[in-house]
């Protein structure tokens, strides 16, 4: 049977914790090989001061192998936490380009939240397996070695303790299966709470200016109940290991030392030999660190399990082609679309003109921003194709396909240091006077020279409004854009005054690329050169503005879905802002 794909995780962590892993697995070696003769030794001490002989030897070696035992035992722990650190940020670095390969895919299965707990908390609990297999196996071999120590000693003692051995690791089982159902469930019940934190801080001035703080506070910890269950499961499995182990352990301990003092009377044993029996029979029921060891390889392989349900989404994949000389033709052949909710678009067919400016109309839900995503393959189709210029988009290189298509998004965010970063953010770096010019044609560059360093402003030290961090995402748009220019509802933050300023530049300087813009306002969808209406999961209509305006169906999209107001608004649409928007 073919190991698990978390259980693969953890093997190929644990090589990466490098030269480091051999070094502890040396020293915790050396550590248990003390530990294990230091009984004996001391054993041979406590003889040799009643007999009076080589006294001073036998003290010399008791201490000597306990200054080693300390030197390593430091050792061993320092080197165990440079393999955890080494395995941590391979599992970080790994995991997080995977889930920026995913795209916006990442977050639909998965929340924010719960990908940061996968990545931080996780990933750090993944990588302590190195450590943790090294030092279970160390825990083994001690109790081991102190029942070989025991038969050397007398065999009658061996034996003693071996009769009573399965009770031992019937316990180690019974532990092992308990704490596996626990620890599932508290990372899962954990990733939940991150994930509610996060969208909490994401809309922390809505909650804020509700006066919702307590609801929304007892909405994120709601699921501690079920988180304080399973941490309760976590310890009651402890606790139960440890109560039966205290039952146990004390038993087997007193029937061993029993034999060794019968042993002693005998004449069988020193007292000596009856010191290190005593100290050995401890060391071999020594359940405690076996526990604590195996606990935290049921940890790891809990996280691990994690993090491989992230890492067995697969990342979008890319081709091998390259894009001929073009004017930026989209085509959209019978592209079905399917979501939760159902299908949103279904055999919708359209071919947008290369170098057209064209608008993409439509109520809410009607598959806008969706389309916009398939242009350049922020999302796939579940059935048909995209093409660019000819070319299935799935079949262009990731070079090719990003450098041709650019997006402006509603809201921003805004990646890199300064503002000058964020300008130039993505695959191609524009020189100075070209990152300024887009940055003056999206209206950026008079208040970013306002800044104490102008462009080279620190994002987060500098407070901004929504409509400027729209025209910084727009001035990043208008650098990157050589083909093809995305806009998914940019003028949603934008005043009339630069959204007309951003339409010249769009018919203007940007005339040569196609330009696909994603709208809600009668005023820019009037400015474009088409109009794809759509409704319904496909197009529902095509022309130019002035054309589809006489379907009062087209300019009930423009105004929010109502059935009391909806013909009421769209004719105060046609006679107050028809002339404006035609």
């Amino acid at each position: 049977m073919g190991l698990r794909p978390a259980d693969r995780l953890l093997l190929a962590s644990a090589r990466r914790g490098g030269v480091w892993v051999g070094v502890m697995v040396v020293s915790s070696l050396l550590l248990t090989g003390v530990a294990i003769v230091l009984p004996a030794v001391i054993g041979r001490s406590v003889d040799a001061v009643l007999s009076g002989n080589d006294v001073a030897q036998w003290l010399a070696l008791s201490g000597g192998l306990i200054f080693v035992l300390v030197v390593f035992d430091a050792v061993d722990d320092l080197v165990g936490q440079l393999a955890e650190a080494r395995a941590t940020a391979w599992l970080r670095h790994g995991l997080l380009r995977h889930v920026l390969a995913l795209g916006p895919r990442a977050t639909r299965r998965f929340t924010a939240g719960d990908l940061v707990s996968r990545l931080v908390g996780n990933a750090a609990r993944t990588g302590n397996f190195a450590s943790g297999l090294v030092w279970v196996v160390m825990d083994v071999v001690p109790p081991l070695g102190a029942i070989v120590a025991l038969a050397l000693i007398d065999p009658w003692l061996c034996l003693t303790f071996l009769v009573g051995l399965p009770l031992v690791m019937f316990l180690v089982r019974a532990f092992l299966r308990d704490i596996a159902d626990a620890n599932e469930g508290y990372f899962r019940v954990q990733g939940t709470i991150a994930a509610r934190l996060v969208d909490a801080l994401g809309g922390i001035r809505t909650i804020v200016a509700a006066g919702t703080v307590d609801r929304e506070a007892r909405r994120v910890l709601a699921p501690l109940p079920e988180l304080h269950r399973h941490g309760l499961g976590m310890w009651r499995a402890v606790a139960r290991i440890s109560a039966r182990g205290d039952l146990v352990v004390p038993m087997l301990e007193v029937a061993v030392l029993t034999v060794a003092g019968l042993g002693l009377a005998q004449g069988r044993i020193t007292p000596g030999e009856l010191l290190a029996a005593s100290e050995y029979v401890i060391m071999a029921t020594g359940i405690s660190s076996v526990m604590a060891s195996l606990n935290q390889l049921a940890l790891a392989r809990a996280t691990a399990g994690r993090i491989t349900e992230v890492l067995a989404e697969p990342p979008v994949e890319y081709g091998h082609e390259h894009l001929p000389e073009g004017s930026g033709q989209l085509e959209f052949r019978r592209v079905t679309v399917r979501r939760a909710g159902g299908t949103v678009l279904k055999d919708l067919d359209l071919s947008v003109p290369g170098g057209a400016l064209v608008a993409v109309v439509g109520r809410s839900g009607a598959g806008k921003s969706l389309l916009a995503a398939l242009a350049g393959r922020l999302a796939d189709p579940d059935e048909g194709d995209v093409l660019l210029d000819g070319v299935p988009l799935r079949r262009l290189t990731r070079d090719d396909l990003r450098q041709a298509v650019a997006y402006g998004f509603e809201r921003p965010v805004l990646l890199g240091e300064t503002f000058a970063d964020a300008i130039g953010f993505g695959p191609r770096n524009p020189s100075a006077d070209e990152l300024t010019a887009q940055a003056a044609a999206a209206r950026a560059d008079a208040f970013i020279r306002h800044m104490p360093a102008g462009y080279r402003s620190r994002i987060a030290d500098t407070p901004i409004s929504g409509g400027e961090a729209q025209r910084v995402g727009l001035a990043r748009a208008f650098v990157q854009a050589r083909r093809v220019l995305v806009l998914d509802d940019v003028a949603a933050s934008l005043d009339t005054v630069t959204e007309h300023h951003i339409s010249q530049v769009l018919t203007g300087a940007l005339a040569d690329r196609t330009r696909l813009i994603v709208t809600h306002r009668p005023s820019t969808a009037a400015r474009a050169e088409l109009v794809v209406w759509l409704a319904d999961g496909g197009v529902r209509g095509r022309g130019t503005h002035d054309e589809l305006w006489a379907d009062p169906e087209y300019r009930a999209a423009f105004q929010p879905v109502s059935p009391t107001v909806t013909e009421p608004l769209a004719v105060m649409s046609g006679v107050v802002g028809g002339g404006g928007a035609r």
